[in-house]
């Protein structure tokens, strides 16, 4: 399944991190896509990717997502979403995602960055 706009990537990442469908996740990225780490370091490519993922998608962790603001120029898409994760450790982070349209007309992360704005552990 394929994201028909930069929002419905949110509820497809949702629904396949809870299925613990890992070739899914990554599918909702583009073949381009980078990551910042909760180090801060940029993670790229479908391998580096995997690692990054992988552990969440093993504990089916539960996102529940709110999009705050996206602001499309073409086929680029500014994504500011808040982000409740309740595994492998509850927190909240607000995202900020840049999503591509690909050339099939669907959507993809181009980039990831949960970490750098406002992280907070949940109480």
């Amino acid at each position: 399944m394929s994201a028909k706009s930069p929002e419905e990537i949110c509820r497809l990442f949702q629904e396949f991190m809870a299925e613990g469908d890992l070739d899914s996740l990554l599918s909702i990225y583009d073949p381009e896509a980078v990551f910042v780490n909760e180090s801060g370091e940029v993670k790229k490519g479908k391998e580096e990717l995997r690692e990054q993922l992988a552990p969440l998608a093993a504990a089916r962790a539960v996102f529940e997502f709110n999009i705050r603001r996206v602001v499309r120029c073409g086929d680029i898409a500014l994504m500011h979403t808040d982000w409740q994760v309740s595994s492998p450790q509850p927190m909240f982070v607000y995202a900020i995602e840049v999503a591509r349209r690909q050339p099939d007309g669907t959507w993809r992360w181009l980039i990831g960055d949960p970490f750098t704005v406002g992280r907070r552990v949940a109480s």
